[in-house]
């Protein structure tokens, strides 16, 4: 296992972004998101990215929601995203940390605001008892807030995701794949080749 010095991992995953941006496939910022309840029951889901810098990857969700109280129990997950049309695919493990306040708040006012009022109306994954009774929730709040600004619900928050481990695989020929992982340590990132 050798210390990479020229590659970036993170400056890879912008590279590969960019290049399904233009494939074009349709949502590439949609990725599978693994949490793991108290239990060690594993639960995963789409989310959309949103930022990806050097700090980690950030989503932004109901913190009510499964996925937000596993997070509060045990604050590490994995994400992946496959891009098919051009034969590759990112998945990585890390902690996860909530982003600040003003984040979320800033993020909150680039929503469309009838995203903002659908996130306002439901508690995320609670049972519904049918959807009319949304649809009516939602337009009851789009009176009260019409004219106004759609404060940001308590409980909507986004999550970091710190990856310790990223691991980069690129479609072969005779499914001879190729495979890299990048394992961040106090020195910085590893580089590792790993079979198919």
């Amino acid at each position: 296992m050798s210390r990479v010095r020229s590659v970036d991992p993170l400056a890879r995953f912008r590279l590969w972004f960019r290049q399904a941006r233009r494939a074009p496939i349709p949502l590439p910022e949609a990725m599978a998101l693994a949490t793991d309840s108290s239990k060690g029951v594993p639960s995963v889901r789409f989310v959309l990215l949103k930022v990806a810098d050097e700090r980690g990857f950030t989503f932004f969700t109901d913190t009510r929601s499964p996925k937000g109280q596993e997070i509060a129990r045990n604050p590490r997950a994995a994400l992946v995203f496959y891009w098919d049309r051009i034969g590759k695919q990112v998945r990585m493990r890390g902690r996860v940390e909530p982003v600040t306040d003003a984040e979320a708040d800033a993020y909150w006012c680039t929503r469309p605001r009838e995203s903002r009022l659908a996130a306002t109306a439901s508690h995320q994954s609670a049972p519904l008892a049918s959807h009319g009774a949304l649809l009516a929730r939602w337009r009851r709040l789009r009176a009260h807030y019409r004219g106004r600004d759609i404060p940001r619900p308590p409980g909507w928050r986004g999550f970091r995701i710190v990856a310790d481990e990223i691991e980069f695989w690129t479609r072969r020929t005779h499914r001879l794949h190729h495979r890299e992982l990048f394992l961040r340590t106090p020195r910085g990132w590893r580089r590792r080749l790993l079979l198919p």
